[in-house]
């Protein structure tokens, strides 16, 4: 007897529908799953023959074949097992296949019958939504993440036995979802927990503000990584569109605590710099997001950026320039997002004292022309803020002195919304770091005597066009900070003030 029932399968970020077909014939006892399964796929047979013998329910002694289709594209993942479940349950008539008529089902199953919640949750209910299934199954620990997606009919699952039930009696029920969002892990961060630093600071905010690439450059011990961490604390909350996106993918990496609703808080990943490249660019067999993906609309913290091999740092050049990457296999090719702020700290030499009022740096001039060689011209154009960041006396760290984040975040979260008016019909463009060149330099956004003394500037600097646009760009954050409404001359000498170095002298 044949019997189907609708999935998805998860590509990059969006879901696309599968059809799980389920032959039960005549011959003897065996499991085939077809249709360019991976393992985790295939493995589903034994998960799925001991969750229905344990759930209360027949193993077809018979010849079972599952069809994914189409069979001409890849399948991972473990969501099948509540699918070809339901449909090895119909084609041996245990219930009814009409049960089964306009469901998108996905799930994975224990060997107890319990259902599992699933990576990509997100993205099936975007796409039962537009298709216009009759309900999308998932398993109840997945409501939190689907329920984001407003209007989509979704019906949870806690067991195949109760849900089998469910389908018997006609009445699906509807997930639990959390009422209130999880707490964002911020560990009680505050600036105003930072002694001086008073341009670093100011650094912080601006790039907040305008969600642009900032360096810290400084010996050991004074406050880079303790500033970049309380970045998030200053940062506005994602808009919902942002949410969605955020949420897509940390469901996809699996990162999002089951049961919950996902704060607004953006994302902020600090890898260690041992990271590979396809930690870091995204890869595998999956293939599954890397960490500028995971940052998506947050922010990418490189600690100790210049230990990083300069081949994994020069990977990040073309999603800081595109806001994605694609990642090629032979079958298939993915993309997926990588809207990101780069946060870097790096110390100025190998032993780190080069610079620093002690003058207690052993480092030779060709050591350190080799550190910073690991630093390419071209990644260092695409840093719009490079701040030194010098040692703060310990007299100075016994007072705080430094405005609390709630402040900072209130000026942000004013740029930012400024910002959204501004490039309301830009598609793609949500912050002044996105900013097409010619929206900002014309009559209606900077003073002419402010541009004439920016293009005389990056001359003197030998800034290249990418270098000349990000200070304009950076110059339009500084004056939606003061409120203003065209660029004005000190808002593009605060700009070029953060540029730092030329590039002859990549940091």
């Amino acid at each position: 007897m044949l019997a189907s029932v609708h999935s998805a399968a998860v590509l990059g970020v969006e879901a696309h529908p599968v059809l799980v077909e389920v032959d039960v014939a005549r011959g003897l006892p065996a499991w085939s799953i077809v249709g360019l399964a991976s393992n985790a796929v295939k493995e589903a047979r034994e998960r799925v023959s001991s969750a229905l013998v344990n759930a209360g329910f027949e193993v077809p002694a018979r010849r079972t074949t599952v069809n994914l289709s189409p069979a001409d594209q890849v399948k991972t993942g473990t969501a099948f097992d509540l699918p070809i479940a339901l449909a090895v349950l119909a084609a041996s008539g245990q219930i009814d296949a009409a049960s089964l008529d306009g469901l998108c089902v996905a799930g994975e199953l224990g060997l107890d019958g319990t259902v599992r919640p699933i990576r990509g949750a997100l993205s099936m209910t975007r796409m039962v939504q537009q298709r216009g299934y009759r309900a999308l199954v998932l398993p109840a620990a997945n409501g939190g993440e689907a329920s984001l997606v407003g209007g989509a009919p979704l019906a949870g699952a806690d067991t195949l036995a109760a849900l089998v039930e469910q389908l018997r009696a006609g009445r699906l029920a509807a997930p639990q979802v959390p009422s209130t969002p999880a707490a964002p892990d911020l560990d009680g961060l505050d600036l105003a927990d930072v002694a001086g630093q008073g341009t670093a600071k100011r650094a912080l905010e601006i790039a907040a503000a305008g969600a642009h690439n900032l360096l810290l450059e400084g010996p050991p011990g004074t406050g880079k990584t303790m500033l970049a961490r309380r970045l998030p604390t200053i940062l506005p909350p994602l808009t919902t569109d942002e949410h969605l996106e955020v949420v897509a993918i940390h469901s996809i990496g699996g990162l999002l605590p089951a049961g919950t609703i996902p704060s607004r808080v953006p994302p902020f990943r600090a890898p260690h710099h041992t990271i590979s490249q396809a930690g870091l660019i995204g890869g595998g067999s999956g293939p599954r997001p890397g960490e500028v993906s995971l940052a998506h609309r947050g922010v990418l913290f490189l600690d100790e950026l210049l230990e990083l091999p300069r081949y994994v740092l020069d990977a990040m050049r073309q999603p800081l320039e595109d806001g994605r990457v694609i990642i090629a296999r032979a079958a298939h090719a993915v993309a997926f997002p990588a809207r990101f702020m780069l946060v870097a700290a790096t110390n100025p030499c190998p032993c780190g004292r080069y610079g620093a009022a002690d003058n207690r740096c052993t480092c030779g001039a060709n050591d350190i022309a080799r550190y910073r060689a690991r630093l390419s011209g071209p990644l260092a154009d695409r840093l719009d803020l490079r701040v030194p960041v010098a040692p703060v006396a310990l007299s100075a760290m016994q007072h705080g002195d430094g405005e609390a984040s709630s402040v900072v975040r209130a000026r942000v979260v004013a740029a930012r919304g400024r910002q959204l008016a501004r490039y309301r019909s830009t598609p793609g463009v949500h912050a002044n770091a996105q900013a097409p060149a010619g929206s900002l330099r014309g009559a209606d956004g900077m003073d002419a005597d402010a541009h004439r003394w920016l293009i005389s500037a990056a001359d003197q600097l030998g800034l290249s066009a990418r270098g000349y646009t990000r200070v304009l760009r950076v110059a339009r954050t500084v004056a939606d900070l003061d409120g203003a409404d065209r660029i004005g001359r000190d808002a593009v000498a605060e700009a070029l003030r953060f540029r730092g170095a030329s590039e002859s002298q990549p940091i």
